[in-house]
């Protein structure tokens, strides 16, 4: 167990950055400008739950395999809950993004890349789900909105006859674009913008920089992987749109 005197200073900066994001949204009267912070709480709590509860499962893969579940199920409700939720399309979800995680997670062990270990699995695992997530929220809010703003195309399309598929073809195409540049940017950007939390986290592990550095390029290329794959089924998955969409 930590000493509580040494996590004075941590909760002191929590408590600054939490009421500057507070005071800046609410001078600026953004909705919900209270939402972050009750984020940064939650997530707080959460990391302080799961760090306490890794301690004891990290090296037994069934409890691994566990926790990966319950990772996946949460990032997929999360992300259904984004883009207005029904159990259609929590399914849908869970579709696309075991599609993409399965595929990228069979890649990087199944090459050897990363030793297959219950440790690394779950840290890559994690990361990989966690980036699926969100990425599937950008396509799918990106794709209704698109639809919403440009429905005089997509009737045009439907009066000829096309399909609802054909009908939103671009706006899939343009979604899936979009919801990727994050990541790409993240990607293009690292060791000269950023240095990723993989990284980061390997070198205080004890690992050289080079062996670092593969490691993290191995996760960037699994999240991108990963989320393109998810991107692309999502919205195959919700392309059949005949009626326009509320915007999200």
């Amino acid at each position: 167990m930590p000493d509580p005197a040494a996590l004075v200073p941590t909760l002191a900066a929590l408590a600054l950055l939490v009421a500057i994001t507070v005071g800046v949204l609410w001078g600026a009267r953004t909705p919900s400008y209270v939402a972050p912070a009750l984020a940064i709480f939650r997530g707080a709590a959460q990391l302080a739950a799961i760090s306490l509860v890794l301690g004891g499962i990290i090296t037994d893969p069934l409890w691994v395999g566990a926790a990966l579940l319950v990772m996946f199920t949460v990032a997929v409700t999360t992300a259904a809950r984004r883009l207005r939720w029904s159990w259609h399309r929590f399914l849908v979800l869970a579709g696309t993004m075991a599609a993409g995680i399965a595929v990228t997670l069979a890649v990087v062990f199944g090459t050897g890349a990363i030793e297959f270990t219950p440790r690394y699995v779950l840290a890559v695992g994690g990361i990989v789900i966690g980036n699926c997530m969100t990425i599937a929220v950008l396509a799918g809010r990106r794709f209704y909105e698109a639809v919403h703003e440009q429905w005089d195309q997509v009737e045009g399309w439907l009066a000829l006859g096309a399909t609802a598929g054909r009908a939103t073809l671009a706006q899939a195409r343009q979604s899936v674009h979009s919801a990727l540049i994050p990541s790409t940017d993240q990607t293009k950007t690292t060791g000269l913008v950023t240095l990723p939390g993989a990284f980061v986290g390997a070198i205080f592990g004890g690992a050289s920089p080079l062996e670092a550095g593969r490691f993290q390029v191995v996760v960037l290329a699994s999240i991108m992987a990963a989320g393109s794959i998810t991107a692309v089924a999502l919205l195959r998955s919700l392309r059949t749109v005949k009626v326009r969409p509320d915007a999200p």
